[in-house]
């Protein structure tokens, strides 16, 4: 057996232990693999190395932890006098576990009763004074993708973060207030970095709407509560989140890529299409010349909104198409071509009227003189008047309808990249079985999950997560 002789630090002598077991654990493995006749036992030995890779890395964290501790009477943190209230010992939050290191705390000089400075959890960029950065950026991960319980059981299985389901829901609604009270900044980092791919050939935005159920107070009864009555009533009721996209097409119309937003019912709706108007600008600052789609379906809040915030002063130049969504206008036709031509040649129909309104810019106006001069506007289906509401919906968008120009531009004409986005950023995780959301901590569930679904979680994270600059020495 070869025998290595290794310095260790004083500094670094509190991995000498977790470094010994690790080695006497593998040596063990491979005596046992190397019998033909023995159960290697390999499931077993891979939950061990966890264990025990754990264990170093926390004496690891332990160490440099250690080295970020400042130990003096009195010290200057950015020009302003710290004076040592206490020196004991504090537990940080890592990845592997918790990590328990001796620190001091300092309060600004003359502020008697102001809040505690400790100098590892701020050049470390801990989350809420000691979950280190990698840990709290996971948490929030998780708890974008999923519930807390289930965070905690993934995290439980993979053999890392060993905390509570509260923990998870604490800290990731932790790192979702540092975003979102950052976001408009951290957003504009994102979008100057972003790089365009060469094959991008249009640029599309998109709103919609989503429900979502929200908790709120109930009114009380009058009189006297009951026996056991909550004292604060709630109900769940569902409100109308937002969701946008920006996405960028190739020469066929095709989604290449797309940037998600969302924002709760009670969130700035036109904040969140300022934002995606701005990210569209930066997208032309790198590409100028790209055309652009606005694209919803036929509800006026939705389109106005969009035209607010791509004006004409602010894109002057700029190639501009607006349309609604061509799959909710053939919605529209499907419902009308069944009274028109009923069940049998309502297929037939519609098949005609589409094709005519892909390659024609005038089709709006003769599928819309059919259905004036079938008579059956006043014909009702249920509560609906089918052909009347197809009437409407064609005379009200007549200016967002001309889909063969856009095609023979190879641009996008249906909305479904938002579609999909209401699915999946808001319909996945947050309309659960019995959830309902407040709307801060909704928001941040929110605003997380956009950046997952954007492939921007690791940029977004790397600014929401960077330590404050500090300037931190010992006084004089």
């Amino acid at each position: 057996m070869a025998t290595m002789m290794l310095e260790v630090p004083d500094a670094l002598k509190a991995m000498i232990d977790p470094l010994r077991d690790l080695f006497a654990e593998v040596q063990a493995q491979v005596e046992r693999c190397r019998a033909l006749g023995r159960d290697a036992r390999y499931e077993a030995f891979e939950g061990y190395l966890v264990e025990k890779l754990a264990a170093v890395e926390r004496s690891v964290h332990q160490a440099a932890l250690s080295a970020l501790d400042v130990d003096a009477p009195q010290i200057v943190i950015n020009g302003e006098l710290h004076v040592r209230v206490v020196r004991d010992r504090t537990t940080y939050m890592s990845q592997a576990g918790s990590v328990p290191v001796m620190h001091s705390l300092y309060r600004r000089a003359g502020d008697r009763n102001g809040p505690t400075v400790d100098p590892i959890g701020l050049r470390a960029g801990a989350i809420d004074g000691v979950w280190l950065p990698g840990a709290a950026r996971d948490i929030a991960l998780l708890l974008s993708q999923g519930t807390s319980r289930e965070a905690e059981v993934t995290a439980r299985e993979l053999g890392r973060l060993p905390y509570s389901r509260s923990s998870f829901e604490r800290v990731g609604h932790a790192v979702g207030e540092v975003y979102v009270a950052h976001h408009q900044h951290i957003e504009q980092l994102l979008i100057e970095a972003y790089a365009v791919p060469p094959e991008v050939c249009s640029v599309s935005a998109a709103l919609d709407r989503v429900t979502i159920p929200m908790e709120e107070p109930r009114p009380r009864p009058r009189g006297r509560p009951r026996k056991g009555a909550p004292k604060k009533p709630i109900e769940r009721v569902y409100r109308m989140a937002y969701c946008g996209t920006v996405t960028l097409h190739d020469a066929e119309g095709n989604a290449l890529c797309t940037i998600r937003y969302g924002t709760m019912p009670e969130g700035d709706a036109d904040a969140l299409c300022e934002g995606m108007a701005s990210d569209v600008l930066a997208l032309l600052g790198k590409r100028p010349g790209l055309p652009v789609s606005l694209l919803s379906d036929g509800a006026p809040e939705m389109y106005n909104r969009l035209d607010e915030a791509f004006d004409a002063e602010t894109f002057d130049g700029v190639p501009m198409h607006k349309l609604i969504d061509f799959w909710h206008l053939l919605e529209k036709l499907s419902a009308a071509a069944h009274v028109i031509a009923g069940s049998k040649e309502a297929s037939a129909l519609v098949t005609r009227w589409k094709l005519s309104l892909l390659n024609r810019s005038t089709a709006r106006v003769r599928v819309l003189d059919e259905l004036v001069s079938s008579g059956k506007d006043h014909v009702r289906v249920g509560d609906a008047r089918p052909v009347h509401d197809a009437i409407t919906y064609l005379t009200n968008n007549a200016e967002r309808m001309d889909y063969a120009t856009a095609r023979r531009r190879q641009l996008p004409i249906g909305s479904g990249n938002v579609e999909a986005t209401c699915k999946s950023l808001v319909g996945v995780r947050m309309k659960r079985p019995g959830s309902r959301w407040k709307t801060n901590t909704g928001e941040h569930v929110l605003h997380l999950r956009a950046l997952l679904l954007s492939d921007r979680w690791t940029d977004a994270m790397d600014f929401t997560l960077r330590p404050a600059r500090a300037s931190i020495r010992v006084a004089a």
